[in-house]
């Protein structure tokens, strides 16, 4: 399988890569979760080319943020259907000097919990029961119940989806890691603005902190758990 890192490697980096022993692929484990990271509108935008939606959307992604929905929704259904763990985030803003939209100078306002940029898109959003975690920060780790849910369940990877790949999709891989999870962000289910940050920060993650893989090997994965639950 391609990634879409590879043409923009030297043969020289390449080599790097192989003869260091990085990008080595991980084994899933036999207790996964799936984290849907900030599937809102404030980061889907609306379905137009980027720059035609940043008045209305400044941190929205626009037609690549939708082209993932497709295969989003096909990775949550698969999640539903074998009874794998689901957590929605949602970045939501804080009241302080402090807060990541302040120090961005932007509008704070529209990143509050109860407006429409905040709320998860229709196509995705969370069923009644399943567990929405709000957050300040890049990670869903950082100041959030998320690791005491997981380890309550015994959670051993850790599946991602949603945006953006080098904000929030990366900082959640890098902290699932150094929390000892197996960590599998899913290729065609994450976005970005930037084509070179997107690049750039998967292959961070393929090379160091996990597995970078396409959504019909993790439904594949999922369905396996599925047989052997019904098997027991």
């Amino acid at each position: 399988m391609s990634h879409p890192w590879e043409a923009d490697l030297s043969l020289t980096e390449k080599e790097v890569i192989e003869r260091s022993g990085y990008g080595k692929r991980k084994a899933y484990g036999d207790k996964p979760a799936l984290i849907i990271i900030d599937a809102q509108y404030n980061f889907f935008g609306s379905r137009e080319p980027i720059k035609d939606q940043l008045d209305r959307y400044p941190t929205g992604v626009g037609t690549e943020a939708w082209s993932k929905v497709e295969s989003s929704g096909r990775i949550l259904q698969s999640a539903r259907d074998s009874r794998i763990p689901i957590f929605f985030t949602r970045y939501v803003a804080q009241d302080s000097e402090m807060s990541h939209e302040s120090k961005m100078n932007r509008d704070h306002t529209k990143f509050k919990p109860d407006s429409h940029g905040s709320l998860i898109i229709e196509e995705l959003k969370p069923l009644i029961g399943e567990t929405v975690i709000d957050k300040n920060y890049a990670s869903a780790f950082f100041g959030t119940p998320l690791i005491n849910y997981l380890v309550g369940l015994n959670v051993d990877t850790i599946i991602i989806i949603g945006g953006v790949t080098s904000g929030c999709v990366r900082a959640t891989a890098v902290d699932a890691s150094n929390f000892g999870f197996r960590v599998v962000v899913v290729e065609d289910c994450v976005f970005d603005r930037i084509s070179i940050s997107h690049k750039a920060s998967l292959l961070d993650i393929w090379m160091k902190y996990g597995s970078v893989l396409r959504s019909d090997e993790v439904i594949e994965y999922f369905r396996e758990i599925r047989l052997r639950k019904d098997q027991k």
